[in-house]
């Protein structure tokens, strides 16, 4: 098996499902419980906060601990529009977030709330003249993701920080979900109130997250009831994959520190060989780009048919974001791009992790090509 879908999940790391299971044979007490067993528990949670606390150098108790980048993304920009809605009622964003941003902006918007969604380049990039002009004494919220899930592209983020810094009366909300453990981000001083992380694109599991809240931002909860996770997100918490998630983001920056130059080798190697496919037109930049997302269109080949073809090899590739992917229609993502019609219905995307290895790109590259040439001989 070839798995080149890793923007869609990961495969849990063995030490993560270990961990995932001794906590929740060990330390299954509920953390609120004021027993011994539920003293253990809220320990262990707390160390699980001061580790993740670490590894992203931020404070302890602006960690809150969540089921993923979904949730996580709306906890912050639903929880910054509720809470903060008397002061103003605009909010920035971008055409090529993730479906939980831009749905939360859309379910915001029959709220009464006002949405500026900034246009990108035929690089998926915002302008960042545009976003100052967007600005306004009314605007709440600046919500742009860090890597694009479907092509890669990278926003200034650090920049969009430094503005954000000049209006202290609005916030910063990053998804950093495809970005974790591939391209490196800055939280502390940097201008960003929330980050969002998702647990299961780094190796470790589906319903795992974290939402870094800073400590000058106030949020209107989402969940009520137990005040759990300083009343942010109410709810017994899911003990064992807090520590999952911790240990999945130490192990991924371990991986980022020792393997980026051999990741980066198979996605450069990579591209080089697909644009040798006649047929293939490359819609991912060279710059600025994430180093494990690659993704093309194939004009007049149905991507769904690839998609198939690849899978009877035991190949696995995907379209859109997996959120959208089944979704018969052309991608939202690279329309923003300005990309012709002919591209955005028939785009493909590969996405690697640091266990890809040249060879399976090679064997990857051999079948697509062939899946190409044969589909192409039957439409003739």
């Amino acid at each position: 098996m070839i798995y080149l879908d890793n923007s869609a999940t990961t495969k849990p790391h063995p030490s993560v499902l270990k961990s995932f299971q001794q906590v929740s044979e060990s330390f299954f007490a509920n953390p609120s419980s004021i027993h011994q067993l539920g003293g253990e528990a809220e320990k262990l949670l707390f160390k699980a906060k001061e580790q993740a606390a670490e590894l992203l150098h931020v404070n302890t108790n602006e960690i809150i601990f969540t089921s993923g980048g979904t949730e996580g993304n709306n906890m912050a920009i639903k929880g910054i529009a509720f809470e903060h809605q008397a002061r103003g009622k605009h909010i920035i964003t971008s055409q090529i977030e993730h479906p939980s941003v831009m749905e939360a902006c859309m379910a915001l918007e029959k709220l009464g709330f006002t949405i500026t969604y900034l246009p990108v380049d035929e690089k998926g990039v915002i302008s960042i003249e545009d976003l100052k002009h967007a600005i306004q004494n009314d605007t709440i919220l600046i919500s742009i993701m860090h890597v694009n899930n479907e092509i890669g592209s990278i926003q200034p983020i650090e920049e969009i920080g430094e503005i954000a810094k000049k209006h202290p009366k609005l916030f910063f909300h990053v998804d950093h979900v495809q970005g974790v453990g591939k391209v490196p981000l800055k939280l502390n001083n940097c201008g960003i109130d929330l980050c969002t992380i998702s647990g299961h694109k780094i190796h470790g599991l589906k319903g795992t997250g974290i939402l870094y809240v800073n400590n000058r931002t106030k949020l209107f909860p989402l969940f009520h009831g137990g005040s759990q996770e300083q009343a942010i997100r109410s709810g017994t918490e899911n003990l064992a994959g807090s520590v999952a998630i911790v240990k999945a983001l130490r192990l991924i920056k371990e991986r980022h520190a020792n393997e980026r130059s051999n990741l980066a080798e198979v996605h450069r190697y990579l591209r080089e060989e697909l644009q040798h496919i006649d047929g293939i037109i490359i819609n991912t930049p060279e710059k600025p780009a994430a180093p494990h997302i690659i993704n093309f269109s194939v004009p007049g080949l149905k991507p769904e048919v690839i998609i198939h073809m690849l899978g009877e090899k035991k190949i696995f590739i995907s379209t859109k974001s997996a959120c959208s992917s089944k979704q018969k229609d052309e991608s939202r993502i690279l329309a923003a791009c300005g990309l012709s019609k002919e591209r955005t219905i028939s785009a493909l995307r590969i996405s690697l992790s640091y266990d890809t290895t040249r060879k399976e790109i090679e064997a990857f590259v051999q079948e697509l090509e062939s899946a190409v040439n044969q589909l192409k001989e039957v439409m003739e």
